[in-house]
């Protein structure tokens, strides 16, 4: 199946969508104004230790505090000459340096490595998500094209999607030769077949990249920016831009050309893979981008059979429905059915959490299958799905109610998180009052502050969905409340006012 890498780039933002065949894998968005900053490395000023969390607050000069937890918290005595990696978006072949560093950082409390007033390095893991800060870690990553730099570890990694053996070694002979400074390196994906040459000039930016920060460290003063991670144009060259990719397409002439430059520097062999858009429609619009967007920020998805899930996200996890909708199957019993319908939705769940980013906790709610053998399929199937998956994920077993617990790596804001914002017209709430709740609100009020109005007339000024209740079916409760607190109650629509919004109006005259 083609895989194709398309950049729509404007002045105000840039968005990359990855593309299999006619299926949009991955969607990534990055405004101008709101460019992300998981990648970026700041000199930090810890503002608040917690003991009882493990965890401390730092500044790193934006509105809000960061989350540094005891694990990523370095030793004192080594700082900053013996920094170890962090994480990177490659699996390492081994037992690597983040178990590692946890496992050390077990036996010493928050409270024996950090004080308030400490100046520290710290590298952005996880972006600012909803109402809570950034999170960022003390052991920081370099990621270049073939390799991810881990200043101060002598440890080579090999991504686990390098799958020959005999090049795994290769890689790691190569790595380990070319190696003179006490820092570390994972092997990416990307490196397989690339001649030692490349890995040279790959680790010799990496190192000079690295020394560069530990100067601006020495001189500015704390919060401050002492490194920024890429744009997402140069970050899609770089990450996704794999041997696998056919097409790296971009519909801006600007943007084509800077990337022309780099990859002709740089990476001469993808060269003619990459190719600019001039085609009359915009290029999310021909390869109808557009309305998969939309469709993804929907809460129901259509399975081809004509069964759907329905995908809620809450503050606390995201919960996925199974029905069999329209499908009624074919072999006449009610088990075939229900398991087909389930198998389906297996493949769309893996596709739907990795385009729509969905992370955290994740309960996925399958249709009740009394197999025990039919549910172990569906089970094998949702792990076959989501194992292409590069974010992090724990899978649980399926329980007898056919739910599944899962939780996904989550480092940035989900789609719906990118686009959307809560409703302003229902508070986020996802519902409002309906109008003959607003009305009965309104006719308890009136009884109660009927006294204190000495006016004979009661304008109650409502939304046109309530003042036709009140005017219709409540037209009789109305007129009961008139009698019981002896005052003409005039009902007026008012198409400005919110649903739940009402006003009682006093009038000496009707």
């Amino acid at each position: 199946m083609p895989l194709e890498i398309l950049i729509n780039a404007t002045r105000e933002e840039t968005r990359v969508a990855l593309l299999e065949g006619d299926l949009l894998q991955q969607l990534f968005t990055e405004r101008t104004k709101e460019r992300g900053i998981v990648g970026n490395i700041y000199k930090a000023k810890v503002l608040r230790v917690l003991p009882g969390m493990q965890a401390a607050f730092v500044d790193i000069g934006l509105d809000k505090s960061a989350f540094l937890y005891v694990g990523d918290v370095l030793d004192p005595d080594k700082r900053y000459e013996d920094l170890i990696g962090g994480d990177s978006d490659e699996e390492e072949s081994s037992r690597g340096p983040r178990e590692g560093r946890r496992a050390r950082a077990a036996g010493r409390p928050i409270e024996m490595l950090l004080r308030s007033g400490d100046e520290i390095i710290v590298q952005v893991s996880k972006e600012p998500i909803s109402t809570k800060g950034p999170r960022v870690t003390m052991y920081v990553s370099l990621p270049g094209r073939y390799l991810v730099f881990m200043p101060g570890i002598r440890h080579v990694g090999i991504s686990r999607r390098i799958g020959s053996d005999r090049e795994r070694r290769r890689l790691k002979e190569i790595v380990d030769n070319l190696s003179t400074t006490n820092g570390g390196y994972i092997v990416r994906t990307v490196s397989s077949g690339v001649p030692e040459e490349e890995f040279a000039s790959d680790m010799g930016f990496l190192e000079l990249l690295w020394g560069n920060i530990l100067k601006k460290w020495q001189y500015l003063k704390a919060p401050c920016l002492l490194h920024m991670d890429l744009d997402l144009t140069f970050r899609a060259v770089r990450d996704m831009f794999t041997p696998e990719v056919d097409r790296l397409i971009i519909d801006s002439r600007r943007h084509f050309e800077q990337v022309m430059e780099f990859v002709q520097a740089y990476l001469p062999s993808v060269a003619d893979r990459v190719f600019l858009y001039e085609g009359p429609s915009p290029l999310f619009e021909y390869f109808n981008i557009e309305a998969e967007i939309s469709r993804g920020l929907g809460k129901r998805v259509w399975l081809k059979s004509g069964g759907y899930i329905i995908i809620e996200t809450t503050e606390a996890l995201t919960v996925v429905d199974v029905n069999t909708g329209r499908y009624v199957g074919k072999t006449g019993s009610l088990e075939d059915t229900i398991t087909k319908t389930n198998l389906e939705a297996v493949k769309e769940i893996a596709h739907q959490l990795r385009f729509r980013n969905i992370g955290g906790i994740i309960i996925i709610d399958f249709i009740d299958m009394d197999e025990a053998g039919n549910r172990d399929r569906v089970f094998q199937a949702l792990q076959q799905a989501v194992s292409q998956d590069k974010a992090r994920i724990n899978l649980y077993r399926m329980s007898d109610l056919g739910l599944v617990e899962m939780s996904r790596q989550r480092k940035r804001e989900n789609l719906q998180q990118v686009h959307c914002e809560p409703c302003r017209y229902c508070d986020g709430r996802g519902f409002t009052k309906s109008p003959t709740t607003v009305a009965y609100e309104m006719f308890r009020e009136i009884r109660v502050s009927a006294a204190d109005r000495p006016a004979k007339v009661l304008t109650l000024s409502v939304h046109p969905a309530v003042a036709e209740i009140l005017m219709g079916e409540d037209r009789e409760s109305l007129e009961a409340l008139e009698a019981e607190v002896r005052k003409e109650l005039v009902v007026k629509a008012d198409r400005r006012r919110h649903m739940e919004e009402y006003e009682i109006q006093q009038s000496r005259q009707a």
